[in-house]
């Protein structure tokens, strides 16, 4: 059983049509989900009461009006029904493969996250079809494209875990994704990459409501507040991160030569008692390639 949270932006224009489709197909997982609105943007109350979500209308903000995730964090777990937590962003569309994969895990503590499939969506889905789900998958087959490692969507976690606890990070601004990766192995945390099982998909949109922002993306002062808050680029841990990959028929170390190397480069952040030996090691292979 799982509570799947998120803070919605405001359910307007674009952004209120792709809203309305995440948390519509939420309420179609099977074993039925508990949904969690968090914020007072305009809209989320109605839209909570039309899928029978609770609502949280009381998260801090930060001094730009943005939504801090530590809040919305802390009261979801106050709340929660059940014993796993999913947190996931408010433009991301589930399938019921997501609960499948869920039910797979094993360990008592972990955090499972993933890619996700980018595609473009201007309009409500028919989700009164019988066949939506798959229609929805051929539609990604044809137009999505698999999003790079970097960033992640959604996290699942046991209620009351230290996973869950996090600094005042604004939703919605690059590095806090990348930070909680970072925090579940400095825990020893199990980080399972559900990718390759997993289909979820994220409708594409603008960034025009960020405040102060420099490009067309999401950077500006709160995506540099977010890296600060998560201690610097040595925190921004990605899927190479993970320590378990799941596949259709079973839950594996990542011990291919990418995640080995990467973990080798992390070991000195993740255990600083270790650098020495890293840096010792380092120099020793630097040398023996040069006589060659």
């Amino acid at each position: 059983m799982l509570t799947i949270f998120s803070l919605p932006k405001p359910f307007l224009g674009h952004i209120g049509i792709i809203q309305r489709n995440a948390i519509q197909s939420w309420s179609h997982l099977r074993p039925a989900c508990e949904i969690i609105l968090c914020g007072d943007e305009p809209g989320i109350e109605d839209v909570a009461a039309k899928f029978k979500a609770k609502h949280l209308p009381k998260v801090a903000c930060n001094e730009y009006g943005t939504p801090l995730l530590n809040s919305a964090f802390d009261l979801v777990q106050e709340v929660a029904s059940y014993g796993l937590m999913c947190y996931v962003n408010a433009d991301i569309i589930l399938l019921n493969d997501f609960i499948e994969a869920v039910q797979r895990i094993r360990f008592r503590r972990f955090l499972m996250v993933g890619q996700r499939w980018d595609i473009e969506l201007r309009e409500l889905w028919k989700f009164d079809d019988p066949y939506w789900e798959e229609q929805i998958r051929r539609y990604v087959a044809a137009h999505g494209t698999l999003h790079p490692p970097a960033g992640s969507d959604y996290f699942v976690f046991p209620r009351d875990s230290a996973i869950g606890r996090l600094p005042a990070f604004a939703v919605g601004r690059p590095g806090w994704d990348n930070w909680f990766i970072y925090n579940a192995r400095k825990l020893r945390v199990p980080v399972v990459d559900a990718t390759k099982v997993i289909t979820v998909i994220h409708e594409n949109h603008d960034y025009s409501h960020v405040p102060n922002r420099r490009d067309e993306t999401s950077e500006g002062p709160e995506a540099e507040s977010n890296r600060k808050l998560a201690g610097g680029w040595d925190h921004i841990f990605t899927l190479l991160d993970a320590t378990h990959k799941m596949t259709p028929t079973a839950l594996l170390p990542a011990l291919g030569y990418k995640y080995l190397r990467r973990r080798w480069q992390t070991l000195p952040i993740l255990i600083p008692a270790a650098e020495p030996i890293v840096r010792f090691v380092d120099m020793v292979r630097g040398c023996l390639r040069r006589r060659r």
